[in-house]
């Protein structure tokens, strides 16, 4: 495997997007369930490597258990959601009735991720997901956890892209996102976007902590705001992949004040929706 992060990601996006070219799918139907699959890879990463270190350490007397890798900040996958299972499913299998099994047991096992990661899969043709799943599998175990991330935000970059002006509501380019938090420099305290959308302002505010030598999760709280339910599923899959979470609501932030934010937070940043129309200014006054 390449260790050029920027030659992985456009490896694996041409992979990715000549299946979506092939298919019958558009862009905004074929994102999210390519998303849950770069998560569920990450997922299955983070339990691989917690596994190995416990089963190195352990005294062999007590089961490895749930609480255990939960108190290393890791997911806990059961077997039917671990990649090489989905990977080597038997011929006649139903991939797509799989991966949404995985999925909903991940949820079951993890009450962070409730109704969060996708469920579709059966709209993907059976071949498609087979190849999938066989790319995403090909990352190297020796890749850093972070590379998972940013293949994770290439990804939506380039989704937000096919979907031209649309994609602007959930995805914010990096660069201005750098510009924002290193403007702001939030150290510590609780972060708060009241226009989250897939969560760049968080992955960022993280990577400005641990560039600084701290851990974001000892240094920052998030807490967010977005309207549409979709695109906080895809900040929760974004916070999970970088190894963060945070109290994210749903809400329209011109109307309604979700986390009573006024004198609450430490540091404020968004990108917010300039070119959205038809915003009812009575409801502002009120």
């Amino acid at each position: 495997m390449p260790g050029n992060h920027n030659e992985i990601e456009k490896r694996l996006w041409d992979a990715a997007d000549e299946l979506r070219a092939n298919s019958k799918l558009k862009s905004s139907e074929y994102s999210i369930p390519v998303l849950g699959l770069i998560f569920l890879r990450y997922a299955d990463h983070k339990f691989a490597q917690a596994e190995k270190k416990m089963t190195g350490t352990g005294t062999g007397r007590r089961k490895i258990g749930k609480t255990d890798y939960q108190a290393q900040g890791v997911l806990y996958l059961p077997e039917s959601a671990r990649f090489s299972t989905l990977v080597n499913l038997p011929e006649g299998a139903d991939v797509g009735k799989a991966i949404n099994d995985a999925m909903r047991a991940i949820e079951a096992e993890n009450e962070d991720l409730k109704d969060v990661l996708p469920k579709t899969y059966n709209r993907l043709e059976k071949d498609t997901l087979i190849t999938l799943l066989k790319n995403f599998n090909s990352i190297s175990m020796n890749i850093e956890g972070d590379a998972f991330g940013k293949i994770y935000e290439y990804f939506l970059g380039n989704f937000a892209m096919k979907e031209g002006q649309k994609g602007g509501e959930f995805f914010t380019p990096t660069s201005i996102v750098k510009l924002i938090v290193e403007i702001i420099e939030p150290f510590h305290g609780r972060i708060f976007d009241p226009a989250c959308g897939s969560g760049g302002m968080f992955v960022q505010s993280a990577r400005f902590v641990e560039n600084h030598k701290k851990n974001p999760n000892s240094e920052i709280a998030i807490y967010g705001e977005e309207r549409v339910a979709e695109t906080i599923r895809l900040c929760k899959m974004n916070l999970a992949v970088h190894g963060l979470s945070g109290d994210i609501r749903q809400g329209n932030t011109y109307y309604e004040d979700v986390h009573k934010s006024v004198g609450k937070f430490d540091f404020v940043m968004a990108n917010p929706p300039f070119n959205v129309d038809n915003v009812d200014k009575e409801k502002l006054r009120a």
